[in-house]
Formats: C-alpha cells, sequence, structure tokens
C-alpha cells in the first residue's frame, strides 16, 4: 500500500534534486517553510509532528535541506513531509505540501465496522501502526 497524500502523491517519490526545485520556487514565492514528521498517517491526522521552527523569509535552499537531512537521520522510519505557506491575504494558507520520506514498509490501512441504534453499520478506518507503541510502529 502507498500512501496518497498532498501535492504529488501519485507520481513515483522525488529525488533529492527535485525536492530542491521545489524548495527553491516556494522561497521564490516568499512561502514560509516547515517540516514535519508522523508515525501515524491517518488522513484525518492533520497535525503531525513540526520539525523544529517554521522557516519564515528563508533566501537559501541549502537551509532547508540541512533541516530536511537532520530530520531524516533523526526519524528514518517515519514519513516526513514538507509544508508551503502563503500569507499574503494575512493568514498563513498551506499552498503546497507533499511527502519527501516513507517508511521502509507502508502498513496500511484496516477498515472498522461497528453496529449502531437501530442494527445501523458505522465504518471507519484505521491505521495498522496504530497497533503498535508510538516509537515502535514502523
Amino acid at each position: 500500500m502507498r500512501l496518497t497524500q498532498g501535492t504529488f502523491s501519485f507520481l513515483p517519490d522525488l529525488t533529492d534534486e527535485q525536492i530542491s526545485k521545489q524548495i527553491e520556487y516556494a522561497i521564490s514565492q516568499k512561502w514560509a517553510i516547515n517540516i514535519e514528521y508522523t508515525d501515524d498517517p491517518h488522513p484525518r491526522n492533520n497535525y503531525w509532528e513540526l520539525w523544529g521552527l517554521p522557516l519564515f523569509d528563508v533566501t537559501d535552499p541549502a537551509s532547508v535541506t540541512y533541516e530536511i537531512n537532520s530530520c531524516r537521520q533523526q526519524c528514518s522510519n517515519y514519513y516526513i513531509k514538507l509544508n508551503a505557506f502563503d500569507n499574503t491575504r494575512g493568514v498563513e494558507s498551506c499552498v503546497l505540501s507533499f511527502i519527501i520520506q516513507r517508511p521502509a514498509v507502508e502498513n496500511g490501512f484496516e477498515l472498522v465496522r461497528t453496529e449502531d441504534i437501530s442494527r445501523n453499520q458505522k465504518y471507519c478506518f484505521r491505521s495498522y501502526a496504530t497497533s503498535k507503541p508510538e516509537g515502535s510502529r514502523y
């Protein structure tokens, strides 16, 4: 199973050179950049862990690449994504978000069915990764 969240999610994983080009583009648009990681990629898990502080007013792509590589070293078996935010309208709007690293094995999701009032069925899905303790999910 391959997780498909964010921009470029249906394409093959981006190379480091392609990631650098996206960073250069975001910087040229004066977008703030941040890096996030998680071991629970559930689609409703909007709040991944933030790596360091958001990178506002960055002018050098090498500083973003340095932070990405630091995150990859510390979180080698996690999902890592890069986000870019545009504040031209007075709010930080996410305009670019894509996964830059995946764990070696992506466990996928299970469909959970529960019975509700009057024999109605409710469905939800849960990540197989969450059945293990945090920190040892992948």
